[in-house]
């Protein structure tokens, strides 16, 4: 099974990731975590990719796309993947697509997380502080939420139209999001 997990920051991705693939065998992908690794690393992509994160601004597609499609494919061929935090937008959606259909790598089902604005602000912040993210500022949450309208939020109505869109009231306690979750994926809880 290949999944992507989309919704806006702190909808949850990363909890419902890891949750959903360690339950269903999936190999987890986040791309934001991978961009972080490279930041650490100060590799060339890490060095490239710091000045966006910095800013709350999207990373250009092509670094994402070079980043995270050679582990997407890798999974598709083993076990399934779930993806979460890319594509991050409609364009970054539509070539990914392309080049996972010739890898035989597309996603089954999109999940989108829907939580509240003001949620999303608290849950942010608050893991900003838990977790010392320099990325999760007031003014980083700001921006990357306005982007997030702007590019990504259009995703849902691309995946509506292809069929594969099923959104998840996020806005609750995480183990419920995980019930509703399994239950739009079929899975036996």
């Amino acid at each position: 099974m290949n999944v992507l997990l989309i919704g806006p920051p702190g909808a949850g991705k990363g909890t419902q990731g890891e949750r959903l693939a360690q339950r269903l065998g999936l190999a987890h992908i986040a791309a934001g975590d991978l961009l972080r690794e490279e930041v650490r690393a100060a590799t060339a992509v890490g060095r490239e990719a710091k000045a966006y994160i910095d800013r709350g601004d999207l990373v250009p597609d092509a670094v994402i796309l070079d980043l995270v499609l050679p582990r997407v494919v890798a999974a598709a061929a083993d076990s399934g993947y779930l993806l979460d935090g890319f594509p991050r937008s409609v364009p970054q959606a539509q070539e990914a697509r392309s080049l996972a259909n010739r890898a035989g790598a597309s996603p089954d089902v999109v999940l989108y997380l829907d939580v509240p604005r003001d949620e999303l602000v608290r849950r942010i912040l608050a893991r900003a502080a838990e977790q010392g993210r320099s990325d999760d500022n007031p003014a980083t949450v700001r921006n990357r939420l306005a982007i997030f309208d702007e590019v990504t939020k259009p995703l849902i109505e691309y995946y509506r139209g292809r069929g594969l869109l099923r959104v998840i009231d996020a806005d609750r306690d995480p183990d419920a999001v995980t019930g509703e979750i399994l239950s739009a994926l079929g899975v036996a809880q």
